[in-house]
């Protein structure tokens, strides 16, 4: 098996090499030898990236690369996650009257050597617009001008006071117009612009991050360089001084976990960038040059209710199921305590906007107490057994089926869940969600589903009851809320999945998207998770560790923080090891 593992072309694993590989083309292969030396970071991917056209490389794997090519004007410093200045100078200044945005930019280059000015940003502008390019067009159309005053000063000038303007726009990618312009021009006149564009094979991209592409060879390698004029040398953020310190990052493609974890126990690689299962973990730990990070995830995994039929339009009957819940059992059992309960839709380690204040449902309680409160709340609702699950003399029974109020019979419903070979946590639990209501009378069945179906299940066709979903890498500025729950939102393909609707949410969602002030909108953010764990058009169910290792030998500086240390900022900081 270990041989198998070696860099050679008949070892069966793809590979891809970024960053000063010397290619000796007179005998037509990559030395090996040359991998070793200590400045060469090595780094294994679970899956080759779709592309590295940026308006199409939108997968895991393809922004890992192209994050460290093209950067946004603003960044997330990663120790206190606040908004700072990166290709900007500095903050802006904010005009309330005007309702614009002044700025300064730095003076930086792209990878070819050319200046970086106003000219690009105002050109990134026009081809969201131009070409309505996903994830950007809808964020930027609140701009109602940008004006460039010189070649380092922009003025944006917005449509309505913006609380997302900083964490939404100033955060996108900035390209070179003399990268994009052609290749713009031309997509126009075709008759889909946009997959025009998407189809645009590039070779060499100008970026303006910590490193730049040499040369791709898809299915065979992609090599980069440390960018010789990248602008975010020695800069400190937070604690950190930024290089990067490697000259040279190789990143090999393994098909599966087993393979690159044993590529890792052998030191053939120096990290696997991707999220490890716990199974993995007693073993790795037992080799004394790996090192195991565990960091929160910004991530959201959730119980779904359909509001818009019986019988989950009823806020008792969902909150006497959030009670029954055992979610310590989910962390104990199914994360195999690597993890967190969640008890707000905010993950917990979105410090500043999560609201620790809110309702937790069974918190505290052992099972025959979740079993009595859900039972005493449904009681007191109208709903009835010929046997209820406590008896008279307080003790925990096997009941009948539970009645509505109406005297109904409950029927039969669905909890949809992915497949166990997509994702054992979510099918794990939905099983176990199955049991615990039927304690309660209630005739639930646990379904796995195929991931597409059930969205188009779920989102896009709305025919379900109840569904176990998550979101592994939420954005770290909570206006997902509004979209997640606002009423607008109930429609085929919104992101309003329940079917949640409420004026009252609805007014403070729009109020808080106003706010430039944070405390005061901090309020509001903390008040509408307050409404939603009231109502629970979804129940926060847990938060997994994003489990990571890493080979120690040849490298130290790693930078940990929300969702791993598989970030731009490692990679501008890790150096080999004295």
């Amino acid at each position: 098996m270990g041989s198998q593992l070696k860099l050679r072309a008949d070892a069966g694993i793809k590979f891809i090499f970024i960053a000063g590989i010397l290619v000796a083309a007179s005998f037509g292969f990559i030395s090996c030898q040359k991998y070793q030396e200590p400045a060469f970071l090595k780094i294994g991917l679970p899956e080759e990236p779709r592309s590295l056209n940026l308006w199409l490389g939108t997968d895991a794997n393809s922004r890992k690369i192209l994050s460290l090519i093209y950067q946004p004007l603003y960044h997330r410093d990663p120790q206190t996650l606040e908004i700072i200045p990166w290709l900007a100078q500095e903050n802006p200044v904010f005009d309330k009257q005007a309702l614009t945005y002044t700025l300064r930019l730095r003076k930086a280059k792209w990878s070819d050597g050319s200046e970086f000015t106003s000219q690009d940003v105002l050109f990134t502008k026009q081809l969201f617009f131009d070409f309505k390019i996903p994830r950007y067009y809808s964020k930027w159309k609140i701009i109602k001008k940008l004006e460039a005053l010189d070649d380092h000063t922009l003025v944006f000038h917005l449509k309505k006071p913006s609380a997302i303007f900083m964490s939404r726009v100033m955060t996108a990618p900035i390209v070179s117009r003399k990268e994009w312009e052609n290749v713009a021009r031309e997509a126009l006149t075709k008759e889909k612009p946009l997959r025009s564009l998407q189809g645009h094979s590039v070779e060499m991209p100008l970026g303006t991050g910590p490193f730049t592409l040499a040369e791709y060879k898809k299915g065979a390698y992609i090599h980069m360089q440390k960018n010789p004029h990248f602008f975010g040398r020695g800069l400190k953020i937070s604690k950190y001084v930024l290089g990067p310190y490697v000259d040279d990052l190789l990143f090999s493609i393994y098909g599966t976990s087993d393979v690159a974890i044993l590529a890792l126990k052998k030191g053939d690689i120096d990290f696997y960038w991707w999220d490890i299962q716990p199974g993995y973990i007693r073993d790795l730990k037992k080799q004394a040059n790996i090192d195991v990070y565990f960091n929160n995830k910004n991530a959201l995994y959730y119980l779904g209710f359909n509001l818009r039929k019986p019988p989950f339009d009823d806020k008792i009957l969902r909150q006497a199921i959030a009670t029954v819940i055992d979610k310590d059992f989910i962390l104990t059992r199914i994360l195999q305590n690597f993890g967190t309960p969640m008890h707000s839709v905010v993950p917990s380690g979105n410090h500043f906007w999560h609201n620790p204040d809110i309702r937790k449902y069974g918190l505290g309680k052992d099972h025959d107490q979740r079993i009595k409160i859900s039972h005493e709340m449904l009681t007191k609702a109208g709903y009835s057994w010929d046997i209820p699950p406590v008896d008279k003399d307080g003790k925990i029974v096997t009941p009948s089926d539970i009645r509505l109020p109406n005297g109904e019979k409950m029927k039969k419903f669905v909890i949809l869940t992915p497949p166990a070979d997509y994702d054992p946590k979510r099918a794990f639990a939905g099983t176990m969600i199955q049991e615990w209501l039927r304690e309660l009378g209630l005739q639930a069945f646990a379904r796995p589903m195929a991931f597409t179906s059930l969205l188009d299940t779920v989102k896009g066709k709305h025919e379900f009851d109840a569904f176990v979903l998550g979101y592994g890498k939420l954005n770290l500025d909570p206006d997902y809320l509004r979209a997640f729950f606002y009423s607008k939102n109930d429609k085929p393909r919104g992101w309003n999945m329940s079917g949640y609707r409420n004026p009252e949410f609805d007014r403070i969602a729009d109020i808080q998207r106003t706010l430039i002030d944070k405390e005061k909108r901090k309020k509001i953010i903390w008040q509408m998770q307050e409404i939603i764990l009231e109502d629970i058009p979804y129940l926060p169910l847990y938060n997994p560790h994003i489990i990571e290792a890493v080979f120690n030998e040849r490298f130290t500086g790693w930078v940990a923080k929300v969702d791993g240390i598989g970030n731009m900022w490692s990679l501008c900081v890790v150096k080999p090891q004295e």
